[in-house]
């Protein structure tokens, strides 16, 4: 693995490093480290930081919704017109082209179950492109961003009597 893999496999783990900490644990140089991050930077592979928050100790509860979109691709752009229009609206937090019966995966973040319903109904389905959408509510979060948000259980084998 590369140096700049290596730094940047520490920053998806903790973005609050520091080139000093990263320095200490990879032992590269941290102009070396400064610079790379930079670059990084520069070239849009960091295109942003992000801080994983556990909403249930949190107490802030929103309403996320898994997505399922089909779309009618386009002759010169396939589905990126559409996928960047949906993009655009502040309800939704993610977009991917997936595999599989649907065109598009989004995360729809709100306040409630019938804010991301009216979303769906009055600004994606209605959506030049769009035909057809179909709604996960999210009901429990175990592991996001390669983070587990409970501590594992015990296991303990079941006992069978006679």
């Amino acid at each position: 693995m590369e140096k700049r893999e290596k730094i940047l496999e520490l920053l998806q783990q903790n973005a609050r490093l520091t080139a000093s900490e990263i320095s200490d644990r990879l032992n590269f140089d941290v102009d070396e480290i400064e610079s790379t991050i930079k670059r990084c930077e520069t070239e849009n592979i960091i295109r942003g930081y992000y801080t994983l928050i556990n909403e249930d100790n949190y107490h802030v509860k929103k309403v996320r919704a898994l997505i399922e979109v089909s779309v009618r691709p386009e002759r010169d752009g396939g589905f990126d017109r559409v996928a960047r229009n949906i993009g655009k609206f502040s309800e939704v937090t993610d977009v991917m082209l997936i595999s599989g019966n649907c065109d598009l995966q989004l995360i729809v973040v709100g306040e409630s179950l019938n804010e991301v319903a009216n979303f769906v109904a009055q600004k994606l389905a209605p959506l030049d492109g769009v035909l057809s959408t179909r709604t996960h509510f999210m009901l429990k979060k175990y592991k996001e961003a390669g983070f587990q948000f409970e501590d594992d259980e015990d296991y303990e084998r079941l006992k069978i009597t006679p």
